[in-house]
């Protein structure tokens, strides 16, 4: 986080984005102070601006409160990629943050979500991982819809998978992105989002891409 201070809020903006070579429309910050001034003489204005590193120290202090309170330890390792913040969490009661199929884990991924959009005023990618709970599951939500497309090529039939959460989906559009004649949708909302496996016939077929967001 840095400081920067000039006569109005627009100036101090002006000059965050020079020195951080930022553009101004995607500079994260808050004003801590506002002064008019009396005919516009003592105007001065304060702003916060938060860097990357800043939103991932947050999410990670964040974390550690919550497992504190609930009486865990925890060890924290970050890892970040086109501002995609992924945290794997260690523990002493790992099944306990993980929960009956991963549905604490999700809850705790959506609250630390939730807690760094309060904050920053900004929605970033999240994902939280307890001893490699998540990767095990992805490898085994691949291979079960992998089997379906299959199933698809054979009889022509569509196949709707179980609902799953969005970076689950994510990982699925993108393991059959490249099967011939397979193509995937997500319908359905929230908890119920899901993905459909279709047939399509090689001429009408477009290029896949795995989906920006889900």
């Amino acid at each position: 986080m840095r400081e920067f201070s000039a006569k109005t809020v627009e100036l101090c903006l002006d000059k965050a984005s020079s020195e951080l070579n930022v553009e101004k429309d995607k500079l994260t910050y808050e004003v801590v102070e506002e002064k008019k001034g009396f005919l516009g003489i003592n105007k001065k204005a304060t702003i916060k601006v938060y860097e990357f590193i800043d939103v991932v120290y947050y999410a990670e202090e964040y974390l550690k409160n919550v497992c504190k309170a609930l009486g865990l330890e925890i060890s924290l390792k970050s890892f970040t990629k086109d501002e995609i913040i992924k945290i794997l969490i260690e523990t002493n009661e790992n099944n306990l943050l993980i929960g009956p199929k991963g549905v604490t884990l999700q809850s705790l991924n959506e609250l630390v979500k939730l807690a760094v959009s309060n904050k920053f005023k900004k929605k970033y990618r999240i994902l939280l991982d307890v001893h490699d709970y998540k990767n095990k599951k992805y490898n085994v939500l691949i291979r079960v819809a992998k089997n379906a497309a299959r199933e698809v090529l054979k009889t022509h039939m569509d196949v709707k998978l179980n609902p799953m959460t969005p970076d689950e989906r994510k990982k699925v559009h993108y393991a059959l992105s490249t099967m011939k004649n397979i193509k995937t949708e997500s319908v359905g909302d929230g908890k119920d989002r899901a993905i459909v496996i279709k047939y399509v016939k090689e001429e009408t077929a477009q290029a896949k891409v795995e989906p920006k967001e889900e």
